[in-house]
């Protein structure tokens, strides 16, 4: 009998089981994966995710492989530019991009270290439920058992199937993305480019490769797969700068991408819980989905730890849990969701991002909303908004 067993040990697993047995429980964590492997990401860890891996102690175990500090960010909209830093959470301002080949290894062998029992290549058959209740998983003839089971295995979810979670506040496909990875292509910090209908990302990762991410409407996702390199290349001449710097650039991987839908679901039951992209998921553009994850991973682990060792209600600590979650990812959802329609900005938030343009305080206020260090709320709240504008009137030439 385990206190927890947690299927799935990537950026949200392994966290969760990390956490979890340094609190002193007793933790299997299952892969169907070996490591290090990859997997489809975003690559991109914000402020708000640098900060957890440095409180695991783990930050500079991934600086000490090479993977280059992002320390600006910008966002061109054609005829607007705004380049800014995120602000600080816990002292830290830099993003990192890694592949996960890097960090999943990383956090692997660092759930391994603090006793987690892992099990790479392993494959869950059944995860089994007596009585409405969770109780454990089986694979083969094999059935292990625990007094809860995370389900850290991705949007897919085989736990979220066995209870028969429910989403809400769901979004449909919005945009089609592919990626792919560049030599040759040095950046200094993170580029996002915004044209009408298209949209793409670059930021430099691990072995001197440029990753760079291009997306279009979901609608028009047919046109786009009948030609991707081709229409990958298109995309990135809406920005001519750019595409010029792409020519010198070698493409070192083929392309790999695709869409996901938006969505929550409930990330607690009977014996059971959900963390990371199992519980909540949103479109990729604002790339929040591994600092999402290490952040779930506290909230979850805390929740737990209250109800395992404080002896608190389950019920109890796992609402307070989801709820939080929930209050703080809701705006960022809709923002999220809104940039990933890659529609042109309604004319009020045209006239909001030429007011922000130069000006260094808001600049880096908007960059904090995308790395996740500022809420929706607080930076697009009418108090706000009105200081942005009094200040551009203010250094308005006569």
């Amino acid at each position: 009998m385990y206190d927890a067993i947690v299927v799935g040990a990537r950026v949200a697993g392994s966290p969760t089981a990390l956490l979890l047995a340094r609190k002193g429980y007793r933790v299997l964590a299952v892969d169907r994966a070996t490591f290090p492997s990859d997997t489809l990401s975003t690559h991109i860890l914000h402020a708000p995710g640098v900060a957890a891996l440095k409180r695991w102690g783990l930050l500079d175990e991934l600086v000490a492989t090479g993977c280059p500090a992002i320390e600006q960010y910008a966002f061109d909209f054609g005829p607007v530019v705004i380049t800014g830093t995120s602000r600080a959470v816990e002292g830290n301002r830099t993003a990192y991009c890694p592949r996960r080949t890097v960090l999943d290894e990383i956090l692997v062998n660092a759930a391994r270290a603090a006793g987690v029992e892992v099990r790479e290549g392993y494959h869950v058959d059944e995860v089994l439920v007596e009585d409405g209740q969770v109780v454990g998983i089986r694979s083969g003839d094999r059935e292990d058992r625990a007094r809860i089971v995370i389900g850290a295995d991705g949007r897919n979810s085989q736990v979220a199937k066995a209870v028969g979670v429910e989403e809400y506040n769901t979004k449909p496909r919005l945009q089609y993305s592919y990626y792919s990875y560049f030599s040759n292509l040095p950046m200094d910090g993170m580029e996002t480019y915004i044209r009408p209908d298209r949209g793409f990302g670059v930021a430099e990762t691990h072995d001197g490769l440029t990753i760079i991410v291009a997306g279009w409407p979901y609608a028009e996702r047919e046109a786009y797969k009948a030609d991707v390199e081709g229409n990958f290349l298109k995309t990135l001449e809406l920005a001519p700068a750019f595409a010029a710097r792409v020519k010198k650039a070698k493409r070192e991987a083929p392309f790999l991408g695709g869409a996901v839908p938006s969505w929550f679901r409930k990330p607690y039951g009977d014996g059971w819980a959900l963390v990371g992209d199992a519980g909540y998921n949103k479109d990729p553009i604002t790339a929040q989905g591994i600092t999402d994850a290490f952040l779930d991973a506290e909230r979850c682990a805390e929740a737990i730890d209250a109800w395992l060792g404080a002896g608190k209600p389950f019920d109890d600590v796992m609402s307070a849990w989801h709820q939080e979650r929930d209050a703080k990812a809701m705006p960022i959802y809709e923002f999220t969701s809104q940039m990933a329609t890659l529609e042109p900005p309604p004319p009020e938030l045209q006239q909001l991002l030429g007011a922000i343009q130069g000006n260094t305080e808001a600049m880096d206020g908007f960059v904090s909303v995308v790395s996740g260090a500022v809420s929706p709320v607080d930076f697009f709240s009418e108090e706000n908004v009105g200081r942005i504008f009094a200040s551009a009137s203010a250094s308005a030439p006569v």
